[in-house]
């Protein structure tokens, strides 16, 4: 024999095959364990994917109402932003068309209802009435037209030979 035990080549045979054989016993324990606690872990993996989907699904809910409020805020704010740029674009225009039309003389709403209400004051200081608005006449028709008196045959002369 030799003088260290742990270098014994049956002793090491002996040592490895207790080592298997604990790995199996090991193993056996492990698989019978889980047999009789497997249903039991399954249920409880259940209930904890049951609790797991409710938060995922509250979540996704608060999260979706959150998204459709702040959607909501942009496209008013959009509303808002374009109305007011319709408003500016629409003042330019107005503005434009007045002072197009003041250069051409023609006047403007105010001053024909300024024109209107001194005409009114004028007729009440005369005490004339106002006159209703006067229709054009048609005019005139002309007399038809004569037709050209129808050309005389003219004798034939007679020539003398």
């Amino acid at each position: 024999m030799s003088k260290h035990p742990h270098l014994d080549p049956a002793a090491m045979a002996d040592n490895v095959k207790e080592q298997a054989q604990q790995i199996w016993l090991a193993g056996l324990g492990a698989f019978s364990k889980a047999q009789q606690e497997g249903t039991k872990a399954f249920e409880k993996l259940v209930s904890d994917g049951i609790t797991m989907q409710r938060k995922a699904q509250i979540t996704a809910e608060e999260k979706l109402a959150e998204a459709t409020h702040k959607v909501t805020q942009v496209a008013h704010q959009f509303n808002e932003r374009a109305t007011g740029q319709w408003d500016k674009l629409e003042n330019i225009f107005e503005d434009r068309v007045a002072k197009a039309l003041t250069r051409l003389g023609i006047p403007s709403a105010s001053e024909l209802s300024a024109l209107h209400a001194r005409v009114e004051q004028l007729e009440k200081q005369l005490g004339a009435k106002p006159k209703a608005a006067v229709k054009p006449k048609a005019p005139a028709k002309s007399a038809p037209a004569k037709k050209a008196p129808a050309k005389r045959a003219q004798p034939k002369s007679k020539s003398v030979k």
